[in-house]
């Protein structure tokens, strides 16, 4: 048999078969339909739910999430509170804008439905902040997130008698103040989960925090969550990491990582390209050459929105692991 015979046998081993969708099936049946259609997303989407299955099975693997403050202000939230609330996320990385709308919403500010061509000179107008198709009353945002971090931060103080705090510490016990289910400061406080997040003064409650020290004694000293991130990243045998879109909390993320020799498992959804050189556009296999990410690594790259990509993969694999 000559070499190229032997290639071409070896190429197509595998052909495309068709599936039928019915009332009824199962996220996980659908997705296992995914894996045979050889159909572009569907087949990654796949590959993600058996790369991420093996690692939330692994007891050696260390998970981390991270993902962008935009999603937070959609239903995602719920989605990702309920992933942690199940134990099976150990580390999260994430922006400030995770913490104002996290907080904005445990109290009471309500966000509503718009779209992405409204006008918004007459949102401004009417005091309306726009995120994407997502509209925020600005009494609902800023103003909130000023008051609950000014009580929250008194509370804390009086309670802790501490004035000094790494920022997962001043967050966890934000979190146990926090009643809202859908919370997932409030999630990753019951399971101990710290919440890092290298950006938080590029937020509304950064902002808050800044405002605060000014007036009171007060401290975070961020170079302990630094140095959670390096021992949790240096004991871990094994790392896993879903990272939904980019940016600081994906660049965290793999950062760290890299002092482990890199990623054994990754799942990334993105919407962005790499032809600006971009890290959010960047591909996991871009990762391995900085050390990020294992040559060996079991990895996968999605293109799609997270409001559609992330519910699928939740599913299917709460299906496979009887959650």
């Amino acid at each position: 048999m000559s070499h190229y015979k032997r290639m071409r046998d070896e190429l197509l081993k595998k052909p495309v078969a068709d599936f039928k969708v019915h009332g009824g099936m199962k996220v996980s049946e659908l997705v296992e339909y995914f894996k045979e259609c050889g159909g572009f997303t569907a087949v990654d989407i796949a590959k993600a739910v058996e790369i991420l299955y093996e690692a939330f099975q692994d007891e050696e693997c260390t998970r981390i999430i991270s993902f962008p403050a935009c999603i937070v202000a959609t239903g995602l939230r719920g989605v990702i509170a309920d992933l942690i609330g199940k134990g099976l996320i150990h580390i999260i990385i994430t922006t400030g804008g995770t913490i104002d709308h996290d907080l904005a919403r445990s109290f009471g500010g309500k966000y509503y439905h718009g779209s992405f061509t409204m006008d918004d000179i007459m949102l401004r107008k009417l005091n309306i902040h726009r995120l994407g198709n997502i509209l925020i009353p600005l009494e609902n945002y800023g103003p909130l997130i000023e008051r609950v971090t000014r009580r929250m931060l008194d509370d804390i103080i009086s309670k802790t008698g501490k004035k000094h705090f790494a920022l997962y510490e001043l967050l966890h016990e934000i979190g146990v103040r926090i009643k809202d289910e859908n919370s997932i400061l409030a999630k990753a406080a019951r399971r101990n989960v710290k919440v890092i997040v290298p950006g938080y003064v590029d937020s509304a409650f950064g902002t808050a925090l800044f405002i605060y020290s000014q007036l009171r004694e007060f401290r975070i000293d961020y170079f302990k969550d630094m140095k959670f991130m390096a021992d949790a990243i240096w004991e871990a045998k094994k790392l896993c990491a879903l990272m939904i879109g980019g940016g600081i909390s994906k660049h965290h993320t793999i950062w760290w990582s890299q002092f482990k020799g890199g990623l054994d498992y990754a799942v990334y959804i993105t919407t962005a390209v790499e032809y600006d050189g971009s890290l959010s556009g960047a591909r996991l296999r871009e990762a391995i050459s900085w050390g990020k990410l294992k040559a060996k690594a079991k990895h996968v790259t999605i293109f799609g929105e997270a409001t559609v990509i992330l519910p699928l993969i939740v599913a299917a694999l709460y299906d496979k692991l009887g959650l």
